[in-house]
């Protein structure tokens, strides 16, 4: 049979998910270990946040821009496993893991790794899963800030000014295209060129 005559562009490739919907096992492991690895980072990072919360107080909007550590899991986790349901998974799980290691926000911590995983799962939803390139790891990274810039402005600033919770919602979303975004991209395809992702369509992509 003749080979076509125009092949797919690698970038293309890249972007797309053959692996179907399916969960593996794999799936299941590799989601789980992304969920507690950020659950350390997640703890260290808090101590950042305590340290940095009273210099920042001249602009408190501003501190929007330490979120984007808190939504990579579940972006990254969408990228990487591409299947419904990942960036749930590990956001929830990183979240568990951050409260079990001595989160300082309690256990409200955990609707936060829902809601934020919530929010990059729609990113990819609104793909429906068949886009894993540039364009969904930035669309993901905004609806993944807008989830939590909403429940950060319903829970704690309902009475603060509109402009500053405008600003504060800027900053949390420039913050998570920025690190779960552009950074957990760049995370799974460096992970993708060492070759530990080669049971992933994102490791066997040349991207």
């Amino acid at each position: 049979m003749a080979e076509p005559a125009v092949r797919p562009s690698s970038a293309d490739t890249a972007e797309r998910n053959p692996g179907g919907v399916r969960w593996r096992t794999v799936d299941i492991v590799v989601a789980a270990v992304l969920g507690v690895a950020f659950g350390v980072v997640f703890w260290a990072w808090n101590l950042v946040g305590e340290a940095t919360s009273t210099p920042l107080d001249f602009f408190p909007p501003i501190k929007g821009l330490r979120n984007g550590v808190y939504l990579m899991p579940g972006v990254v986790a969408g990228l990487l496993v591409r299947k419904p349901g990942a960036a749930v998974f590990a956001s929830t799980l990183a979240a568990a893991v951050s409260l079990l290691l001595g989160s300082p926000y309690g256990m409200i911590i955990i609707v936060y790794g829902f809601v934020q995983g919530l929010g990059a799962e729609l990113g990819f939803l609104l793909t429906r899963y068949r886009s894993f390139g540039w364009g969904t790891a930035i669309l993901a990274g905004v609806t993944a800030g807008l989830s939590t810039s909403i429940l950060d402005i319903t829970l704690y600033y309902p009475d603060v000014a509109f402009w500053l919770n405008v600003a504060y919602a800027v900053f949390t979303v420039l913050s998570s295209v920025l690190l779960a975004g552009v950074v957990g991209l760049l995370l799974v395809r460096a992970l993708a060129r060492t070759g530990a992702l080669s049971s992933f369509a994102a490791g066997r992509q040349r991207v």
